[in-house]
């Protein structure tokens, strides 16, 4: 169940992040109160999955979830350049993810 936990909180990390994009730097007091809101979901549910994963593990993976998730976003919802650095980049972050997950947790 951890590994579920930890996952949805990296996906509440793109979530968050883009909603606080939508904020226009908190003006939006909708939008910047659903990011503050799920910011702190995600990191509820982060703090369920250390109770099972070991603390870098999991915070690598919830970290990198979110990294790749927002930068894709970004690129498919706001229009961020996919350049080849950028991409190479991201398959990195994952290949890290998936070796965490098969090596360490």
């Amino acid at each position: 169940m951890a590994w579920v936990f930890l996952v949805v909180a990296g996906l509440l990390e793109i979530a968050w992040s883009s909603a606080l994009k939508k904020a226009d730097g908190l003006r939006r007091t909708g939008w910047s109160i659903a990011g503050i809101a799920l910011a702190i979901l995600s990191l509820a549910l982060l703090s369920l999955a250390l109770g099972d994963l070991p603390v870098g593990t999991a915070y690598a993976v919830w970290v990198g979830i979110g990294a790749v998730g927002v930068a894709l976003t970004g690129i498919v919802a706001f229009g961020d350049r996919a350049t080849p650095t950028r991409l190479a980049g991201l398959a990195a972050i994952v290949t890290g993810i998936v070796g965490l997950k098969l090596l360490g947790g």
